[in-house]
């Protein structure tokens, strides 16, 4: 278990901060930037959790536990005989199990879908788009350093379930905003 006393330590004072095996490098670094837009999407799928029914909640509790498992995978480089906190494929199975059977009780989809609807609806559109931008930055990340693949299998499919878990917050997609194309020309 993780143990903070001290909060702050000034180390980052000189625009660095610390990888998780102890590596500095700046703060704009594209891994700092992987798991930090992960951080930002954790906390607007904190804000989800606050309007959402107790399924809902429940997947998401999950959820965001994950990402700081992710978070933990993405600070540590890849080395050789690595004892480090990786995602693993159980985690992306567990959410593609739980995206069918979200899926299955919402209703067709004939139009794309606006972010809106519910408020518990809102974030988890918001919280999906940051989540593409994760999996945007840990893309290019996996371009020049080694990623665990299972990183950026469970970014990918989190933005999906995020999608359909709010066309569930949306009466299950009944209340969706979709859509018009051309509508305002």
């Amino acid at each position: 278990m993780v143990r903070l006393t001290k909060i702050y330590t000034k180390g980052g004072d000189s625009g660095e901060t610390s990888l998780g095996g102890g590596a500095r490098v700046p703060k704009h670094n594209l891994r700092v930037n992987a798991y930090g837009t992960v951080d930002e999407a954790n906390a607007v799928i904190g804000l989800a959790r606050l309007n959402c029914d107790k399924i809902s909640e429940g997947l998401l509790d999950s959820i965001q536990n994950d990402l700081f498992d992710i978070g933990a995978d993405l600070c540590r480089p890849i080395e050789t005989n690595d004892e480090a906190l990786r995602v693993t494929s159980t985690q992306v199975d567990r959410l593609e199990s739980q995206i069918d059977q979200i899926n299955a009780n919402l209703e067709p989809l004939n139009s794309f879908v606006l972010p809106g609807g519910t408020a518990g609806a809102s974030y988890l559109h918001h919280a999906r788009t940051v989540v593409r931008r994760a999996e945007r930055l840990t893309t290019e990340l996996a371009t020049k350093e080694k990623v665990n693949p299972f990183v950026i299998s469970y970014l990918n499919r989190l933005s999906d379930h995020l999608f359909v878990l709010a066309r569930h917050l949306n009466n299950d997609g009944n209340d969706d905003v979709l859509w018009k194309p051309g509508a305002n020309r």
